[in-house]
């Protein structure tokens, strides 16, 4: 037995559980000991029950009986998704003794895999900002630089996972809060195709509901995209308790990376990355052209500050369901009470919130034909995958409201745009470390595809590896 184990991919550490170098429980400790070490405050609810379940899966794979991929793989999961007896706050003080009777579906989905859940990993309250920090908490500190953020919502999920706390964390993504935290702490985010993960069990919408956001994807993180492929498994396959009739066969790459046909959309005046972040992709260009690879420029499918804006529009609609009757008719009259020529964010925000059902279809109409737009990016212009920038720029400093790009000040909020190009039309995104700042702050990359191409996009990512090659580095 070695701690060098924890540093290593989850597919390696299940190789050592299949020949018996480790067992599941001595495997768990070494996590937990790294757990009660770290300052990076990412794992907040430890589950007491998780030596009980590594034992179970030791007995199993003693008698060649193992249950599922992940069988004895210890896991940790965003404290945003219910588990059954074990503390889920979602960050919020209203929520800090609530102990779920059920797991979210998700979550049940890696149980039944045979992952052993050790503990929930921080977010901001109700999953609702860029950084992670909550009055239960506190924050969640980037393991390359204490004083830059984590991200949000899924901070303490990427903190956890670059920090080696855990090989491997269940997030979510509704507005790039899975792939923001990846960029930040260096390692790769999957937000895989809309619809594959049930969202069932996750807050928000308040504990108990069926709904989720329409554009809410739970989502894995990990240090390697072999490892993510592992889990996008294990959360494809329906848990007995859904009484599910279908399975999920999701293709693979049918081309070499050399005979992808590879897009590359680095800059829109819709939202301006600096510098080093512009480097990095002329770099990423360079790298995979003098591989081989077919790769070109482009202005991208769609106008960016057109997707960006219905992007938004859907995003206040979704976020009103489980408001209250009080709160929903004080909106409504501030709405109204709006001047026609007021186009402030404040007025756009209440305009969204409280929009009638006809102007919701129409949004969906326009969602649905923008999805169109880039079905037809990817068959009739014939590309197979889109590299985009993850962010404009590094990881902004811990707790900061602005986002300032080689000294223009933007919105706070443009630091997640790149990301929600494809939030609202629900396409595969894969971050992907490629470099660092000279001051050793990851940069990453963001990888899409059409629908149901997940597969594609890891197998890519791995081939992408060699390379850029990045040790993850934790303080």
């Amino acid at each position: 037995m070695t701690t060098d184990l924890i540093h290593q991919p989850a597919y390696v550490q299940l190789q050592a559980l299949d020949c018996r170098e480790i067992s599941s429980r001595e495997l768990l400790d070494l996590h937990l000991d790294r757990i009660a070490a770290s300052h990076v405050n990412a794992v907040i609810t430890r589950d007491d029950t998780a030596r009980d379940a590594a034992h179970a899966a030791d007995e199993r794979r003693a008698h060649n009986k193992t249950i599922g991929a992940l069988d004895g793989l210890p896991v940790t999961i965003k404290d945003s998704f219910e588990t059954a007896g074990l503390r889920t706050t979602s960050g919020a003080e209203e929520l800090a003794h609530h102990v779920p009777a059920r797991d979210a579906d998700a979550v049940a989905r890696l149980r039944h895999q045979g992952a052993v859940i050790m503990g929930k990993t921080n977010t901001p309250a109700y999953c609702q900002d860029l950084h992670t920090d909550n009055s239960l908490f506190g924050p969640t500190l980037n393991p390359h630089d204490p004083t830059r953020t984590a991200g949000g919502s899924s901070g303490g999920p990427a903190a956890a996972v670059a920090a080696h706390l855990t090989p491997a964390d269940l997030g979510s993504d509704l507005a790039g809060s899975l792939r923001l935290p990846a960029h930040y702490c260096g390692i790769y985010g999957l937000r895989p195709t809309l619809g594959l993960v049930p969202a069932r069990g996750h807050i928000p919408r308040p504990p108990g509901w069926i709904t989720s956001s329409d554009m809410l994807t739970p989502g894995p993180l990990a240090r390697h995209p072999r490892d993510l492929g592992l889990l996008l498994d294990a959360l494809t396959t329906p848990s007995p308790t859904e009484n599910n009739p279908w399975q999920i066969r999701l293709p693979t790459a049918n081309r070499e990376a050399g005979q992808l046909r590879i897009a590359l959309w680095a800059q829109d005046p819709g939202c301006p990355i600096d510098r080093a972040t512009a480097h990095t992709l002329d770099t990423v260009e360079q790298t995979l052209a003098a591989a081989g690879m077919k790769i070109r420029s482009t202005t991208g499918p769609v106008s960016f500050t057109d997707s960006l804006r219905l992007f938004e529009q859907l995003l206040h609609a979704t976020a009103t369901a489980a408001t209250d009757d009080e709160s929903a008719a004080a909106e409504l009259a501030a709405a109204r009470g709006l001047q026609d020529n007021d186009t402030s964010p404040r007025a756009a925000f209440l305009r969204h919130r409280t929009q009638t059902h006809r102007a919701w279809l129409r949004a969906n109409e326009e969602r649905l034909r923008l999805r169109e737009t880039w079905q037809r990016f990817f068959t009739d212009v014939e590309h197979d995958v889109l590299i985009t920038p993850a962010a404009p720029t590094p990881a902004l400093p811990a707790g900061g409201r602005t986002l300032t790009v080689d000294g223009a000040e933007r919105s706070f909020f443009d630091q997640a745009s790149w990301a929600n190009l494809t939030s609202h039309i629900g396409l595969p995104s894969l971050v992907v470390p490629v470099a660092r700042t000279a001051e050793g702050l990851p940069i990453s990359v963001q990888l899409v595809g059409p629908a149901y191409s997940d597969r594609l996009l890891l197998a890519l990512a791995e081939d992408l590896m060699p390379l850029f090659e990045l040790p993850i580095q934790a303080f």
